[in-house]
């Protein structure tokens, strides 16, 4: 709200001590009618409304004192994982450059580790085996520990510990598949139809050796990170579909194609 939004919606289970799909509006100047935003909810949110999502509440109370401790945990913890061999924190330096957000979240702690030879997706099922830790997001080559005013001490010492084994374990664990990320430039495919137009048209279901070419009519989003790489209306390319099955391969989950396995995609039908 800072950077100058009028507004914007906060999920709470990610910032706060909310419960998951609990989202609050901020708003700011005069732009947006306030009651108007209020009437507008209403027509989708629930009338019963859990008294557990107090996290405003806390928030007014307490909120300085909470995050003010969150943010120097933060640090002191990205500081000492930065100090391990073959671990990278990705930090300002790596997302805040031309076109990003106006300032940088150290709560999420991103960690580059291409140089342990393994990738994320099988550090993070070893450290939930071995360790019973669950990291926040991973991907090909790195794994996410999501800090919050929650945290203290003894579980940070709990991550680091962690954190060391795998480092220490990393040489002989098996690497997995090699997953093909496409560049930047090819990732971005060719809008075709209107993503409405196609999503709502007439569809069918080809083997995805037979996708290359066609409009998608479906949205296809890798999880972790949840953002989509194919929308609907793209036309398909050999570069964005072999990324999908070598990431499926790795152990990327894929949860909103018709076939989350991807042996078919779903087209538009006359396309």
């Amino acid at each position: 709200m800072d950077a100058g939004a009028d507004v914007c919606v906060t999920s709470i289970h990610k910032m706060g001590s909310g419960l998951e799909q609990g989202s609050v509006f901020h708003l700011r100047g005069d732009l947006i009618d306030h009651d108007t935003l209020a009437s507008r909810a209403d027509l989708l949110g629930t009338t019963s409304p859990s008294v557990l999502l107090g996290w405003r509440r806390q928030m007014v109370l307490e909120g300085h004192t909470l995050m003010s401790r969150a943010l120097d945990l933060a640090a002191s913890v990205r500081e000492e994982i930065e100090s391990i061999d073959g671990m990278h924190v990705n930090d300002r330096d790596d997302f805040c450059g031309p076109g990003a957000g106006s300032d940088f979240d150290p709560l999420p702690v991103v960690i580059d580790i291409s140089d342990l030879g393994v990738s994320g997706y099988r550090a993070a099922d070893w450290l939930r085996e071995h360790h019973h830790l669950d990291t926040h997001l991973m991907d090909h080559r790195r794994i996410s520990a999501q800090l919050t005013h929650a945290d203290d001490d003894e579980t940070t010492k709990r991550l680091m510990t962690a954190l060391r084994d795998l480092a220490r374990r990393a040489p002989a664990l098996p690497r997995g598949p090699d997953v093909a990320v496409p560049a930047p430039a090819e990732l971005r495919m060719e809008q075709a139809r209107l993503p409405r137009d196609a999503y709502f048209h007439g569809t069918e279901d080809v083997p995805v050796e037979e996708a290359v070419g066609r409009v998608a009519a479906e949205m296809i989003t890798p999880y972790p990170p949840g953002i989509p790489v194919v929308l609907p209306g793209e036309r398909l390319t050999e570069p964005v579909l072999n990324y999908l099955l070598t990431g499926l391969e790795a152990g990327m989950n894929l949860p909103d194609p018709a076939d989350p396995e991807l042996h078919t995609v779903r087209v538009c039908a006359d396309d």
